[in-house]
């Protein structure tokens, strides 16, 4: 990347921490649910991290979290929530080594990418408290590049509805092809 382009994106190792709780019914033996996220984390592969009875958190993976400069808007969305929030994504474990069948692929700030996501309906997509380190680290990103367009009401075009355009559809000027007049010469007479 250009020294001019490298400030446009920031890039962090981020963990995601993935909760196992009983199920409440017979159908769904175990409920995974991503709860947090670990900035600077290891490499990790669902990893125990805390054991409560039934109730285990895994560390089960780490992503780099990536931030765009095209994307602050996304971010902003995310920082204003109720409880600012960053996206873990899961999809299927292609490779059945996972033991939740789910695997980490993204960790985003973004509320825009969390949404296009969801839309897809193949991922598992939690929003999950960002820790302030991390908020404040995305806040300096959106400092960096956000810009707030002003509102601006849109004008009417002022169109004359009454002029006419010369050579169209204007009765008094004859032409083959006229591109508004019913090919009425071009019709044959019907014989009964």
């Amino acid at each position: 990347m250009s020294s001019r382009t490298e400030h446009w994106k920031r890039e962090i190792q981020v963990g995601a921490v993935v909760r196992r709780s009983p199920g409440v019914t017979q159908w769904a033996r175990d409920i995974w649910k991503p709860v947090a996220v670990i900035p600077g984390a290891p490499e990790a592969f669902w990893k125990e991290l805390v054991r409560e009875g039934e109730v285990v958190d895994f560390h089960a993976g780490t992503v780099p979290m990536e931030l765009f400069r095209a994307d602050v808007e996304g971010y902003l969305v995310s920082l204003n929530m109720t409880v600012p929030s960053v996206w873990i994504i899961m999809d299927k474990d292609q490779t059945s080594r996972s033991p939740s069948g789910w695997v980490v692929s993204t960790i985003t700030a973004s509320a825009h990418e969390a949404l296009d996501a969801l839309d897809s309906g193949e991922s598992i997509v939690e929003a999950v408290p960002i820790p302030e380190s991390l908020a404040a680290w995305i806040k300096e990103f959106i400092d960096m590049h956000y810009i707030e367009e002003p509102f601006k009401k849109r004008r009417r075009d002022e169109v004359r509805v009454d002029a006419v355009e010369e050579g169209k559809g204007d009765p008094r000027i004859r032409q083959q092809s006229d591109v508004y007049r019913a090919p009425s010469h071009l019709k044959k007479p019907r014989v009964h």
